[in-house]
């Protein structure tokens, strides 16, 4: 026969498992409340309530202009009012994406033509072609997903050059969008894409630490990593729910500038890579599954635990304050060296 106290401990234990229980349940229902929210507003209301990219500057440059997703980017980027400077290595169908873009929207627009796998030499000449232009948008798009040796040439370095060139103008009027092509293969491990998802993975940390280094700055950086496009890339395969074609994709991930600084670009991609996301640590059987289960229950201990207390009870700005001051004390020394270095170069 239970005692009374035996049994007063037993409901007060239950009771503090009970209100633990409801704390964790208001925490992730405000939680995916709350991202659910986000999505809408990402990426379903800024299809009524655009951004004015025209915001940012008279001109866009756009690397790989002229097919798939680059020539898309142009096009939309002209329709919403930029002018626009393409830059590719086939100089005829440069001429005719500026000849459509004049005719299309009236817009003016300069070619530059460049070969990416040429190394660092082409940038001077691009360089050269953009002084004199107000540039507001930079979208570096150029890219490849096959030959190992060009995949490093053309997606490693150009995101960096091309922010180089911009960037100084952008910080001096205190405005700018940098938008940075990337691929959900950099945020998972793919077979046969081994290069080209490690350098998209490259392209997603870059921008993430350009984004926290500029965003005080009044520079907007953008990361944007879509699923499947039909383009050349992909062998303009047929386009459905899940294939978008180009156009429609540019449109809505220009959409999410300024409202998401890593994005999947448009709602069909975004509920993909957040179910793949979901199902990751599920994917493997045996000791791989173990090591799963293990791995998923210290997600959610961090979650419950650690993410609330470090995210929630001290904000970023406090977080980061005493390294945010060392990086204001460091940055004119940090820019002298990159100057210096470039020169030698």
């Amino acid at each position: 026969m239970t005692s009374v106290p035996q049994q007063q401990d037993s409901n007060a234990l239950y009771s503090a498992f009970a209100g633990l229980g409801a704390v964790m349940f208001a925490l992730y229902a405000v939680k995916y409340s709350w991202a659910i929210l986000r999505g809408v507003r990402i990426y379903i209301l800024s299809e009524i309530w655009k951004v004015d990219v025209s915001k940012f500057g008279k001109w866009a440059v756009v690397t790989g202009a002229t097919s798939g997703i680059g020539k898309a980017y142009a096009h939309e980027l002209a329709r919403r009012g930029l002018d626009v400077v393409l830059i590719s290595r086939s100089l005829e169908r440069l001429n005719q994406v500026a000849c459509e873009i004049e005719q299309q929207h009236g817009r003016s627009t300069r070619v530059i033509q460049a070969d990416f796998t040429d190394g660092h030499r082409i940038y001077q000449h691009i360089e050269e072609g953009l002084a004199g232009l107000e540039i507001g948008i930079l979208v570096n798009n150029v890219g490849m997903n096959y030959a190992a040796t060009l995949v490093f040439l053309l997606d490693v370095p150009n995101p960096g050059q091309m922010t180089r060139i911009v960037l100084p103008q952008m910080i001096q009027r205190k405005k700018g969008l940098i938008i940075n092509i990337s691929s959900e293969a950099g945020a998972h491990p793919h077979p046969m894409l081994t290069l080209y998802s490690a350098t998209k993975g490259f392209v997603n940390y870059f921008s993430r630490c350009l984004d926290s280094e500029y965003r005080g700055e009044g520079i907007t950086v953008q990361c944007v990593a879509p699923l499947l496009v039909s383009t050349n890339m992909t062998w303009n395969m047929g386009t459905n729910a899940l294939v978008k074609r180009a156009d429609d994709f540019a449109r809505e991930a220009l959409n999410t500038a300024g409202l998401s600084s890593f994005t999947s670009g448009c709602l069909s991609h975004a509920l993909q890579a957040r179910r793949g996301k979901g199902t990751e640590s599920w994917g493997e059987t045996g000791e791989g599954r173990e090591k799963s289960d293990v791995h998923f229950m210290t997600n959610v201990y961090s979650l419950s635990l650690q993410h609330f207390v470090i995210d929630h009870l001290l904000p970023g700005w406090l977080r980061l304050a005493a390294f945010n001051v060392y990086q204001t004390a460091t940055r004119k020394k940090t820019e002298a060296i990159f100057h210096g270095t470039c020169k030698q170069e």
